[in-house]
């Protein structure tokens, strides 16, 4: 009965893909696309990661670059190691300094990955970069790419803290642009697409948003693009299955996206997909969610957001029926549990 059930589920989400056009493969657009992550706090960041690759390799985006807003060594190293493992090694990392402090609220995935070694006490997994302290702050890297970018043309998948964003919003003109990062941020970026927020219930205090109240408050409010949220309550209803880590990737070796997942917390546990949703979004679009009318959302000074309708707003976010929480699911494992095509 179970294998019935997650057929039909697949085939409900194969069926919104070929009515939406929203499958891997079945548009001509290509996504320029920057990920911001706090890659090592959950494992979502993760299997959102998994999500970019897979898109790379169908020729839906151009993954520019990989910006990490967890502080320490190991999360820029083990987004070199998936960089390396899924055939994209030339992905440009960018790194955080002095940002928040994150080290104890979770197990490090990202360190413990790291940190794993062969039978021959070799590490487990292959890295392309030599030298990661000579990695370039975010705000740099976000400069340079997005000066080279065509104007209107960039997305941006924010699941993490919004200190790079707040910090780039701030650089001045360098020798890539004369722009400062706002209005170099207005020329360049279309969308940004955030994992951040609870709009159901405002007691809850979502963790990207109250590691750096601050930014999540200028972001929110003054970021000068358009903004789609993929809050908390969103990824509470889809969570990717340990029977899933357990038993569909056999056709892999060792599987840095499996391992960190068995690091994270003991095994078995089904996982909240709240990154993976802002990914979906930022790729494939509002197909599989319901998406809000428009308006503006603001932060509490504890933490809370809130959206007010606003027909002039700039900021939408998303929810999920019962019916599309399973086809998402479905759509995450099928895309997840293959292979990812340019792997050597």
């Amino acid at each position: 009965m179970k294998r019935i059930m997650i057929m039909l589920a697949l085939l409900a989400a194969l069926a919104v893909g070929c009515r939406t056009g929203n499958k891997l493969t079945d548009t001509d657009e290509v996504i320029n696309l920057i990920m911001e992550t706090d890659i090592g706090n959950d494992v979502d960041d993760a299997l959102a990661m998994d999500l970019l690759y897979k898109y790379a390799d169908a020729g839906k985006i151009n993954l520019l670059g990989v910006c990490v807003n967890k502080e320490g060594p190991a999360p820029g190293e083990f987004v070199d190691i998936l960089n390396t493992w899924y055939g994209h090694p030339d992905v440009p990392i960018g790194i955080i300094r002095d940002g928040a402090d994150c080290e104890t609220d979770a197990i490090n995935y990202a360190k413990a990955v790291v940190m794993m070694n062969d039978e021959a006490g070799q590490p487990a997994f292959a890295r392309t970069i030599k030298e990661y302290e000579t990695l370039p702050e975010a705000p740099v890297l976000y400069r340079k790419l997005l000066s080279e970018a065509a104007d209107n043309s960039v997305v941006i998948a924010s699941v993490g803290f919004s200190t790079n964003l707040i910090r780039l919003l701030g650089t001045g003109p360098d020798s890539y642009s004369d722009l400062d990062g706002k209005d170099l941020v207005a020329k360049k970026v279309k969308l940004l697409v955030t994992m951040a927020g609870d709009f159901e219930n405002p007691d809850i205090h979502e963790y990207n948003v109250v590691k750096d109240i601050p930014a999540a408050k200028v972001i929110f409010e003054e970021w000068p693009t358009p903004v789609v949220t993929s809050p908390f309550e969103v990824g509470c209803q889809i969570k990717y299955p340990a029977t899933s880590i357990e038993n569909d990737f056999g056709w892999a070796g060792l599987h840095p996206v499996v391992e960190a997942y068995k690091a994270y917390m003991p095994m078995p546990y089904d996982r909240e997909t709240w990154d993976p949703t802002a990914v979906l979004y930022a790729v494939e679009g509002g197909s599989w969610f319901t998406v809000s009318e428009p308006g503006k959302i603001t932060v509490s000074d504890e933490g809370s957001t809130f959206f007010t309708p606003d027909p002039a707003g700039t900021r939408r976010y998303l929810s999920v029926t019962p019916d599309q929480a399973e086809a998402v699911k479905a759509h995450f494992i099928e895309v997840i549990t293959s292979a990812p095509a340019n792997r050597k």
